[in-house]
Formats: C-alpha cells, sequence, structure tokens
C-alpha cells in the first residue's frame, strides 16, 4: 500500500508524521515542489527576513526524524491527477500511482494587476525563496515600499524597520487590518508601526510600479513617486485547487472536504490552506489560513487514511508577531455587532479586543495579554455565557472571571 502527499507544507509534514503514529505501515511519498524538506512558514516574515534564523533551524522536523519512519520525499511538480488509475503525472511525464492520496497544496500570493510588477527588485513573500531574494536586495537598501497593510505586509515592515530600512506601506482599504480586525485593533497597530518609524499611508491606489530595469518607486494614482530601492507585495494568498479541481473534485474557494478531511473521492483527502469546510459554528464554509487548522486537518486525514473515525473540531486560531508585540487571536470575528475592550489600544501596547455578537463571545485579538486568550479560547469553544461589563474592568482577574461563568453555566 502507497499513500502519496503531494505538498511538503505545513499540513504536508503533520499528515506524514500522523499516518505512521496512527499505524499505516505502507509506503509514504511526499511529493513537493521546493528543494527543502517541510519547514516553518511564520517566521518567515519575521525571524528569517530580518536574518535571526536559518532555514535549518526553521525546518519543522529534521531529516532523521522521516529517514527513521521510513517516509520519502521527492522534489517534483504534480501536472495531473488520473483518480480512475489512481496515479499522478509529474511535470516530467513520469506517473507513479498511489492506493491512498493527500492533497496538502497550500496557497500561492494573490498577484498585482500593475504595470512593473516584472521589475527586478518587485517581490512576492511567500516561500524561503522569496525571503531570500528579498533578503538580497536588503543589503544597501535605503527604502522598501510595501503593498498591502495586512498581517504579512505589517510583519514585513517591523523585520524591515529592525534592520534600520526605511519603509512605507501602502494600503488601498481605509485603514490597516481592515478585513480582518476592528477598528480599534486597526488604530492600534497603525499607532504602532508609525512610533516605530514606519509611513503608514491607506486609501491609496497605485497607478505603477516604476524603473528601466530595476524598480525605481512606486507612482501614486495623484502622481507622487515613492522612491524605493525593493517593492514587496503582499494583498493576500489564493488556494492551489486547480489540481484537484482538473481531477473532477469539488471545489468552492478551496477543495472541498468533510468532517473528516475527506473529498468527494473516498482514496483522496485533503489539508491545509487548499482546503474549504463547512463549520456549524459559523454556520457555513470557510477556508483557513492557519497553521493550527493546517495540522488538525492533517491529524484527521491520517486518521482517516488509515479507517479511524476522527473529525475536524477544534476552533480556530491564529498569531502574529511584530516588533515586542504577541498578537493572539481566538475564533472568527465575522458577523460580531459590538466590542469590549480589556485595556487602552490607545496607549501602551498590550490590551484585548473581545467581539460580541449579541450575548455571546466569539472572537478575541489579545495583544501581549496570553492568559487573556487561553480564556477567550475557552469561553468561545465552550460557549460559556460571560458578562461583557466585568471583562471590560482590568481589576475583575481573568481566572475568576472563568470560574464565575463556568458556575454560571452550571
Amino acid at each position: 500500500m502507497r499513500a502519496i502527499i503531494v505538498g511538503a507544507s505545513h499540513a504536508g509534514a503533520q499528515l506524514c508524521a500522523s499516518l505512521r503514529q496512527e499505524g499505516w505501515d505502507g509506503e509514504i511519498l511526499v511529493i513537493g515542489d521546493e528543494p527543502t524538506l517541510p519547514y516553518h512558514r511564520p517566521p518567515l516574515s519575521k525571524t528569517y527576513l530580518a536574518g535571526k534564523s536559518s532555514l535549518d533551524e526553521l525546518l519543522i522536523r529534521p531529516s532523521d526524524f522521516y529517514s527513521k519512519k521510513d517516509i520519502a520525499f521527492r522534489h517534483a511538480r504534480v501536472a495531473s491527477i488520473d483518480r480512475e488509475a489512481r496515479s499522478l503525472t509529474l511535470s516530467d511525464g513520469e506517473k507513479v500511482s498511489y492506493d491512498k492520496l493527500a492533497l496538502c497544496l497550500g496557497a500561492r500570493p494573490r498577484t498585482l494587476s500593475l504595470t512593473g510588477t516584472e521589475l527586478e527588485g518587485v517581490h512576492y513573500l511567500r516561500d524561503a525563496a522569496d525571503i531570500e531574494a528579498i533578503r538580497g536586495g536588503v543589503e544597501g537598501a535605503r527604502h522598501v515600499v510595501i503593498i498591502g497593510a495586512g498581517y504579512i505586509g505589517l510583519e514585513a515592515a517591523a523585520s524591515l524597520r529592525k534592520l534600520g530600512i526605511g519603509v512605507t506601506v501602502l494600503e488601498s482599504a481605509d485603514r490597516v487590518l481592515q478585513r480582518v480586525t476592528a477598528p480599534e485593533v486597526s488604530a492600534f497597530y497603525t499607532r504602532v508601526h508609525r512610533e516605530e518609524g514606519v509611513d503608514i499611508r491607506t486609501g491609496i491606489e497605485i497607478s505603477a510600479i516604476e524603473g528601466e530595469d530595476k524598480v525605481r518607486g512606486v507612482r501614486l494614482a495623484d502622481g507622487e513617486l515613492i522612491e524605493a530601492d525593493l517593492v514587496i507585495i503582499g494583498i493576500g494568498i489564493v488556494p492551489n485547487t486547480e489540481l484537484a479541481e482538473a481531477a473532477g473534485l469539488a471545489v468552492d474557494d478551496g477543495i472541498i472536504i468533510d468532517d473528516h478531511a475527506l473529498t468527494d473521492d473516498p482514496d483522496i483527502v485533503a489539508a491545509g490552506d487548499c482546503t474549504s469546510h463547512f463549520m456549524p459554528r459559523y454556520e457555513r464554509r470557510l477556508r483557513l489560513e492557519s497553521v493550527p487548522s493546517a495540522g488538525e486537518q492533517a491529524k484527521v486525514a491520517a486518521a482517516t487514511l488509515c479507517g479511524k473515525d476522527k473529525s475536524v473540531t477544534a476552533l480556530p486560531w491564529f498569531w502574529s508577531d511584530q516588533y515586542e508585540l504577541k498578537l493572539q487571536i481566538a475564533g472568527l470575528n465575522e458577523g460580531y455587532d459590538s466590542v469590549v475592550l480589556r485595556g487602552d489600544p490607545e496607549s501602551g501596547r498590550s490590551f484585548t479586543c473581545f467581539y460580541f455578537k449579541g450575548d455571546e463571545l466569539i472572537a478575541a485579538d489579545c495583544v501581549n495579554r496570553p492568559q487573556e486568550f487561553m480564556f477567550s479560547r475557552r469561553v468561545i469553544g465552550d460557549r460559556i455565557p460571560v458578562d461583557p461589563n466585568q471583562l471590560a474592568d482590568p481589576e475583575n482577574a481573568i481566572n475568576e472571571l472563568l470560574k464565575a461563568a463556568l458556575a454560571s453555566k452550571t
């Protein structure tokens, strides 16, 4: 029996390890399109960009782990899947058969339709090769323009400022992190980045990236040219679903999986950023760009391939590191109608923004507040009623609030 995992991603790394843990004693082959073992991607825009870690230090597991578990890796690109023949065709024409297949295809950067994106010195930020190219351009650079004020863009800005490089962040929306946070959290990060010397501009329209062979700057719609030695584009990601779609698998903003990480083919599972999964808690299908979610889906997918009954149930959570700030996010804030602040986001660098839908806590953004993050995961995950007014008062110890909430539930 041979299990093939396509994609040496976070999900792929977890899935091959979990297969052995779940008792798969057949062959395991991981096919990845990068010439390296699976590595942690979140540090790429942080410690790796800042030159504080090497790629070897970012490996999810050392090479001897895979050799001891008899897990093989192959650097190749899969061109197509023949579900009827249970085989893959690689880009060089070779065919490889499988008994069970796992798709951990990840995602790629959303591209910017703009003149000048092909110039030397213009980069997207997704994998180690992207960061290597950026690091090479950073040497001797005086100013960098980042297009996009999502988490990736802001993390890159923080890393570059630590290197002493001038940074301008351009965002088309009215505020940073507009798609994912409340205005109070956006204002907090705008303040912090400006205090650190970043020129943040929102509501900006860009007309072109200019230069001869190498980038010279970014031209705004109002005619201003912002000079740049380097331009980084971070405007979101697109799930890699083309391979699955061409094979006839159901796709809807991601490869559709059920609670067991199974696609509509009984021999094919999928996990990670490339998947779309119905979550009853949020009453709709969601694609999560989250390392913890990818890991959980991979564990469930491995159990499914081994004939065991496990389900995807964990509450989504995320994080972002910028400067000395550790943002931990519990739940999804979609549909919130009010927020409660614990701490002051207008001064200092530690607070929590709790998101409520009616009387229910549905999400929390916790900045340098690990205890409140753990509290939020418990309350949101178990749907424990909590008093918003009690949360807002910092004099009320968070562990006592949890005790009171648990007592009221029983």
